[in-house]
C-alpha cells in the first residue's frame, strides 16, 4: 500500500510530470499487486510512454491499445488483478501456471471484449464465477488445475460462442449439468479428474455436434454410456476411462466416422464389442478399453482398421486373434494378456507393423513364436507369459537388438536357446522359466551388457556356467535352480557387485565356493541346495550383512559352520544334510534352528535329539560333576561359617574401605562429584525403585544436586528375577521418568534382555551425550540416530564433543558395547557378566592414562564380585 500511494503521488504532484498512458499506469497499479522474484516486470518502466514494449503486452498498432496481456510460468505471486478488466481492448489474458492465490471475483465480467482466457495451474480457490458466462466474446476459458470448488453454474449452459471449456483436476463436484448440451459451439469440454458426485453421462451432451474432444476421465460417472454421444461425429478423441461406467458398448459409437482414439479402460463394461459398424470408423487408430468385463471374441472388422494400439487386457474374451490385425501397417501397440484367447498368433505378426510392445500373457495361446515379430528391428518388449506356446525361439530373434525385456516362461518351449539370443545388447530382463529348454547357456552372454536378471528356472539347461556370466555388471538376480548345471561356480562370479539373489539349488554342481564371495557385498539371497557342493564354508560369508537367506542343505560340506554367521540377520537358514562336524555356533544353537542342521552327523549343539549319543556321554559328565560340587560346597559351607565369625568384626571396620578399593575407575565425561559421594549413599534408605535388573537410589550430592544411581544385580539375582515383570514402586515422582529410562529403556517386555538394551541405551546417552528421545532424531529414536549417523557421517558426528578424545579409541569401544546391547535381534546381546567383562577388559588397558588424569575426571565404578553397580 505505502508504494502505491507513492506512485499515486507521483503521479498527482504538480511539479513531476510522466509520459505515461492510463493504460500504461494501471499496468503499473498491477504490477504492484504482485511478487516478482524473478524480476518478470523489470522492463515495466513508467518513463515509458505506452506499455506496448512491455514483457508479456501487446497493444493494437494504430491505437497502442493494449489487446493481450501474456505472462505464463512467470513465477509471480498474488491476488486476480481485477484492475485488468480497465483496459478497454483487452481480448486475450493468460496468467498460466503462476501463482495467482485468490478467487476469482464475480465483476470478471466486465472484461467485455475478452476473448481468451486462460488461468490454468495455479492456486485460485472458491466457487467458479457464474457471470464467467455474460462475457459475450469469450471463445477459450481453460481454469485447468486449480482448487475451485463447488458446482457448475448453470448459467454455463448460456455461453454464446465458447469453443474451449477445460475444468480439468479441480474440486468440483455435484454432476455435470445437462444445460452444457446447449452450447452448441464447444469443440472441447474437459472435466477429467474432479470429484463429482455420482452421476449419469448427460444425453443431452450428444447435442454438441460440433465438439472435437470430450474428456470426461476419472468423474465418478455411473449408468451406461448414453447412445446419443454417436451422434457426435466430429469427435476426435472420446475419453471415459476410470469411472464406474456399466452395461455394453453401444453399437453407436461406431458411427463416430471421424473418432482417432477411445479410452474405455478401468470401467465395468459387460458384453461383447460391437459385431458390425467397424468399417464406418475408418480414423480410428487408438482402443483402449481394458480392464473391464468384456466378454466374447475380438471382432474381426475392429482388427481390418488401420490401427496403431490395440489394448483389451484383463477383460474376459475367448476365441482366437484375427489374422487381420498382422496387416495394421502401423500397430505398434499389442497388449492382450488377461483374457481366456486361444489358437495360435497370426504367423505374419510384426512382419508388415513396426511393433514396439507385445503382451498376450496369462492367456491359453499355443503353437509357435511368429518369426516375423522384429522383421521392423523396434521390438522391445515381448511378453509371452503363462500360456502353452510350444516350440523353440526363432533364430531371426537373436538378431533383434533393440529387444528390452523378454518373458516367455511358464510355457511348454523346448529345444537350446539360440546363441545370438544370450547376447542382446540392451535386453534386461530375460526370463525362461518353467519350459523344457535344454543346452548350455551360451559363452554369448558376454554381450548382453544391460541384463539384470536371468531367471532360467524349471527346465532342463546344462554344461558348465561360463566365465563370461562374472562380466555382466549390471546382473541384479542370476535364478538358475531345477536344471542339470554341472561343474563349480565360476571365479568370475564374485565380480558381479550388484547382484542381489543367487539360486542354483537343485542342480548338479560341485567343488568349493570360489573365494572373494564377500565381495557380493549386496547379496540378499544365496540358495546352493540339493547340489554336490563340498570344501568349507567360507567364514567370510559372515562378512555379507545384507544377506538374509542362506540355504546350504543337501550338499557335501565339511568342517565348523563359521561362528561369523552369527554377524548375519537370516530369515532362512539352512546348513542340513552336510557333513557338518564341531558346535553349532551359540546363536543357532536352539531348538527353532534344529531342521537347519539335522543330517550333520559330526554337528553337536545343545539342540535336543541332535546327537543322541554325546548328549548321553555328556549326561554322565554333568551327574558326576554336580555330586562333587556338593560335596565341596558342603565342606566350603562348614569352613565359611568358622571362617565368617572369626572375620566378622575386622571386615566391618574396614568395610568402606575395601568397598571403595574394589572400584575400577574409567569415566569419560567431565563430572561435579566423586566416587566416594556415590557409594556413602547406596544404602536401603535412598533405594526409589526396584527392577529385574537391580535397585535405583537417589543420591543427594554435596553440591544440592539429585541424581539416579543404578545398581546391577549379579547373575544369580538376575536370574532369580528373570522374566518377572517390574515390581516396586518408584518413591519420587522427580525420578520416575529417569528410573524408566534405566529400567525399561524402548521395550516393555522387561527380562534379561530388555535390561541388556535398557543398559546399551543408557551407554549410547553417555558416549553421544544426547537423551533418548530428541526432537532432531525425527522419527527414530537415539539407537537408529547412532546406526545411520555412523553409517552416513562416521563417528566423529557421534561422539559428545565434551568428551576428553584422549581416551577417543576406549570411547569408540565402549560405543561398540552399546550398540551390542542394543541389537534389534534379543539373540544377539552380550549377557551382563559379558558386558561387565568387556568393560574391565577396556578400563584395565587404560589404567595407566586414568591414574595420569590427576583426579579431573569422576570415575565409572564396577566391580567383578556378584554385585555390579553403574553411575547414570
Amino acid at each position: 500500500m505505502l508504494l502505491l500511494l507513492l506512485l499515486v503521488l507521483l503521479i498527482s504532484s504538480p511539479l513531476i510530470t510522466f509520459s505515461l498512458n492510463q493504460e500504461g499506469l494501471y499496468l503499473q497499479q498491477i504490477k504492484l499487486t504482485f511478487d516478482d522474484p524473478d524480476g518478470v516486470f523489470s522492463n515495466w518502466d513508467y518513463r515509458d510512454s505506452t506499455p506496448c514494449n512491455w514483457r508479456g503486452i501487446s497493444c493494437i498498432p494504430s491505437t497502442n491499445s493494449v489487446n493481450s496481456v501474456n505472462l505464463p510460468s512467470s513465477n509471480i505471486f498474488g491476488p486476480f488483478p481485477s484492475l485488468l478488466c480497465n483496459l478497454p481492448s483487452l481480448t486475450s489474458l493468460s496468467l498460466s501456471n503462476n501463482s495467482i492465490n485468490s478467487t476469482l471475483p464475480l465483476d470478471l465480467s466486465t472484461c467485455r471484449n475478452l476473448e481468451y482466457l486462460d488461468l490454468s495451474q495455479n492456486l485460485l480457490t472458491g466457487p467458479l464465477p457464474y457471470t464467467l458466462s455474460d462475457l459475450p466474446n469469450l471463445t477459450y476459458l481453460d481454469l485447468t488445475g486449480n482448487n475451485f470448488s463447488g458446482y457448475i453454474p448453470s448459467s454455463f449452459g448460456t455461453f454464446r460462442q465458447l469453443q474451449v471449456l477445460s475444468l480439468v483436476e479441480n474440486l468440483i463436484d455435484g454432476q455435470i449439468p445437462a444445460v452444457l448440451g446447449n452450447i452448441t459451439t464447444l469443440k472441447q469440454l474437459n472435466l477429467s479428474y474432479n470429484p463429482f458426485f455420482p452421476g449419469r453421462i448427460p444425453p443431452e451432451l450428444g447435442n454438441l455436434t460440433n465438439l472435437e474432444v470430450l474428456w470426461l476421465t476419472d468423474c465418478n460417472l455411473i449408468g451406461e454410456i448414453p447412445h446419443s454421444l454417436g451422434r457426435l461425429t466430429r469427435l476426435l478423441d472420446l475419453d471415459l476411462a476410470l469411472n464406474n461406467l456399466v452395461g455394453s458398448i453401444p453399437i453407436s459409437v461406431t458411427e463416430l466416422s471421424s473418432v482417432v482414439q477411445i479410452e474405455l479402460y478401468n470401467n465395468s463394461l459387460t458384453g461383447a464389442l460391437p459385431v458390425v459398424g467397424w468399417s464406418n470408423m475408418t480414423s480410428l487408430r487408438l482402443l483402449d478399453a481394458s480392464m473391464n468385463q468384456l466378454s466374447g471374441t475380438i471382432p474381426d472388422g475392429l482388427c481390418e482398421l488401420p490401427l496403431e494400439s490395440l489394448n483389451l487386457y484383463e477383460n474376459q474374451f475367448e476365441g482366437s486373434l484375427p489374422v487381420s490385425i498382422a496387416n495394421s501397417l502401423n500397430l505398434y501397440e499389442l497388449r492382450l494378456f488377461g483374457n481366456r484367447l486361444t489358437g495360435e498368433l497370426p504367423k505374419d505378426l510384426g512382419k508388415n507393423s513396426p511393433l514396439l510392445w507385445i503382451d498376450v500373457s496369462s492367456n491359453q495361446f499355443s503353437g509357435e513364436i511368429p518369426a516375423s515379430l522384429c522383421d521392423k528391428g523396434v521390438l522391445e518388449e515381448f511378453l509371452l507369459v503363462y500360456n502353452s506356446f510350444s516350440g523353440s525361439i526363432p533364430a531371426k530373434l537373436s538378431e533383434c537388438e533393440s529387444l528390452t525385456r523378454v518373458r516367455l516362461g511358464y510355457n511348454n518351449f523346448s529345444g537350446e536357446v539360440p546363441a545370438g539370443f544370450w547376447g542382446l545388447p540392451h535386453v534386461s530382463l530375460l526370463e525362461l522359466v518353467g519350459n523344457s529348454f535344454s543346452g548350455e547357456i551360451g559363452k554369448t552372454i558376454a554381450g548382453a551388457a544391460n541384463l539384470s536378471a536371468l531367471i532360467l528356472s524349471k527346465n532342463r539347461f546344462s554344461g558348465n556356467i561360463p566365465e563370461e556370466l562374472g562380466w555382466l555388471d549390471n546382473l541384479v538376480e542370476f535364478s538358475g535352480g531345477v536344471n542339470q548345471f554341472t561343474g563349480s561356480l565360476p571365479a568370475s562370479i564374485v565380480n558381479l557387485g550388484q547382484l542381489g539373489r543367487l539360486d542354483l539349488h537343485s542342480n548338479e554342481l560341485s567343488g568349493e565356493l570360489p573365494s572373494g564371495i564377500y565381495s557380493l557385498k549386496k547379496l540378499n539371497e544365496l540358495n546352493l541346495a540339493d547340489n554336490e557342493f563340498s570344501g568349507n564354508i567360507p567364514e567370510e560369508i559372515g562378512s555379507m550383512f545384507v544377506l538374509n537367506y542362506l540355504d546350504l542343505s543337501g550338499n557335501r560340506f565339511k568342517g565348523k559352520i563359521p561362528l561369523g554367521l552369527q554377524n548375519l540377520k537370516l530369515n532362512q537358514f539352512n546348513v542340513s544334510n552336510n557333513r557338518l562336524s564341531g558346535d553349532i555356533p551359540p546363536l543357532y544353537a536352539t531348538d527353532i534352528y534344529k531342521n537347519s542342521f539335522i543330517g550333520n552327523p559330526g554337528l553337536c549343539g545343545d539342540i535336543d535329539g541332535l546327537c543322541d549319543g554325546r548328549a548321553e556321554a555328556k549326561n554322565l559328565v554333568y551327574v558326576w560333576l554336580l555330586r562333587s560340587i556338593f560335596m565341596l560346597a558342603g565342606f566350603v559351607f562348614i569352613v565359611g561359617l568358622v571362617w565368617f565369625y572369626w572375620k566378622y568384626r575386622s571386615f566391618k571396620k574396614a568395610e568402606s574401605v575395601i568397598e571403595k578399593s574394589k572400584w575400577t575407575l574409567m569415566s569419560f565425561h567431565k563430572l561435579g562429584f566423586s566416587e566416594f559421594e556415590i557409594l556413602d549413599s547406596l544404602d536401603e534408605d535412598n533405594v526409589i525403585g526396584t527392577g529385574s535388573s537391580g535397585k535405583v537410589y537417589k543420591v543427594i550430592l554435596s553440591n544440592g544436586e539429585a541424581v539416579a544411581v543404578k545398581k546391577l544385580w549379579g547373575s544369580s539375582k538376575m536370574a532369580e528375577n528373570d522374566g518377572d515383570v517390574e515390581k516396586g514402586q518408584v518413591k519420587d515422582d522427580g525420578f520416575k521418568a529417569e528410573v524408566e529410562t534405566l529400567e525399561y529403556a524402548y521395550t516393555l517386555r522387561v527380562n534379561e534382555k530388555s535390561d541388556i538394551y535398557s543398559f546399551g541405551v543408557v551407554i549410547l546417552e553417555l558416549v553421544t551425550g544426547r537423551l533418548p528421545v530428541d526432537p532432531e532424531f525425527g522419527e527414530k529414536d537415539l539407537v537408529r540416530w547412532v546406526c545411520g549417523t555412523l553409517d552416513q557421517k562416521g563417528i566423529d558426528h557421534v561422539l559428545d564433543p565434551k568428551l576428553d578424545l584422549c581416551f577417543k579409541e576406549e570411547i569408540c569401544k565402549v560405543l561398540n558395547i552399546g550398540l551390542l546391547c542394543t541389537s534389534p535381534l534379543p539373540l544377539n546381546r552380550p549377557s551382563m557378566r559379558r558386558v561387565v567383562k568387556m568393560l574391565q577388559e577396556i578400563g584395565c588397558e587404560n589404567q595407566l592414562k586414568i591414574a595420569n588424569k590427576d583426579g579431573i575426571f569422576s570415575p565409572y565404578y564396577y566391580e567383578d564380585t556378584s554385585d555390579q553397580g553403574s553411575v547414570a
